[in-house]
């Protein structure tokens, strides 16, 4: 009986009181933000636009994002465009974006698409799923918003709406379920691609991590978290590690660094790095001298540097000589720091 009682109680917590859309919707017609990539529904850029914009909107900011899906839709107008470019042009305009596996995925979604699917989404979870780099976020995400699919992305933001409204612990929700007991109140609208976007728009502006705008919020009669004096906190601490490494830079004098794609830092790989070693006894080595400490980040984690070079007309066979000015190719933003470190030396 007891058993029974507290699945019962679990199960009426997942009901939510009222449809939310009627709330959210009305919201965000008066409140969303002007972006880009939000273009009419009969649009014909929309496919395009929204899978850019998804690949681009992963783990970065909206202000980040902006300028550069302005640059890319400028240099590549239409998918099939992006389907005929070739990685390291895709590379050049994602640099200093981060990430850089994303515009890899994006540029194979692309053409996949065009070959594949006569340039058009498909309509179902699986197939889209089968896209380099569209897992269930994504997939849920371009099926509402390009297909106006009755269907919610669930990312941090989305989450966080429901958690504090149910005021529960986000890792204490079963999400899918809670989508699938209320799915008529959630769908009852013909609005659902809005609906998609009006959910994260909510999480970014008024169900914010930090300081929530509450007395703003359009849910806030029947929020339980507002009402509560235990106000459950969601907000994730990300833990930072710190990693050291040596970081040693052949130069020439014509002001050229050498580097190589066989070396790697954190979840940098197949990028142009120099080398990157530990050596004992290092101050007791003539050919490297020591130029400097300096820290650096790459998402969740601080890098601590030591930075060495020496020069030398000679390089190892896998490496290749670079200008330091270098313009033309692309180059990752953490090794473009470490060009101007070592430019001091000129």
């Amino acid at each position: 009986y007891e058993i029974l009682s507290f699945i019962n109680i679990a199960f009426l917590t997942m009901h939510i009181n009222f449809n939310l859309s009627k709330k959210i919707l009305p919201w965000y017609d008066n409140n969303k933000r002007s972006l880009p990539w939000r273009v009419g529904k009969t649009s014909k850029k929309k496919l395009y636009y929204r899978l850019l914009s998804e690949f681009m909107l992963q783990q970065t900011q909206v202000k980040t994002v902006i300028p550069y899906f302005k640059k890319f839709t400028k240099n590549y107008k239409t998918l099939k465009s992006l389907s005929k470019a070739n990685e390291n042009q895709i590379l050049k305009l994602w640099e200093g974006l981060g990430y850089y596996r994303r515009a890899r995925n994006l540029l194979a979604s692309a053409k996949l698409l065009v070959k594949k699917y006569n340039s058009k989404l498909p309509d179902d979870l699986k197939e889209l799923k089968k896209l380099p780099g569209v897992g269930e976020y994504t997939a849920n995400a371009l099926l509402g918003l390009v297909h106006d699919k009755p269907t919610i992305a669930l990312d941090g933001n989305v989450k966080r709406i429901f958690a504090r409204y149910l005021n529960k612990k986000e890792i204490g929700i079963n999400f899918e379920k809670l989508i699938s007991i209320n799915k008529k109140k959630l769908f009852s609208t013909n609005r659902n691609s809005d609906f998609v976007e009006a959910l994260m728009e909510f999480g970014a502006l008024v169900c914010k991590p930090k300081d929530p705008k509450c007395g703003d919020c359009c849910l806030n009669k029947s929020c339980r978290y507002l009402k509560s004096t235990n106000k459950i906190k969601n907000n994730k601490r990300k833990q930072i590690k710190i990693m050291h490494y040596d970081i040693f830079c052949y130069l020439n004098k014509s002001k050229r660094i050498a580097l190589t794609k066989e070396n790697k830092i954190s979840f940098l790989k197949n990028f142009n790095l120099p080398s990157i070693k530990k050596m004992k006894n290092i101050k007791s080595n003539k050919n490297w001298k020591f130029l400097k400490n300096y820290k650096n980040s790459i998402s969740n984690q601080k890098l601590n540097i030591n930075l060495y070079y020496k020069f030398s007309n000679k390089i190892p066979l896998s490496y290749k000589w670079y200008s330091l000015n270098n313009n033309k190719e692309f180059i990752p933003s953490f090794t473009k720091k470490i060009f101007q470190q070592v430019s001091v030396l000129f």
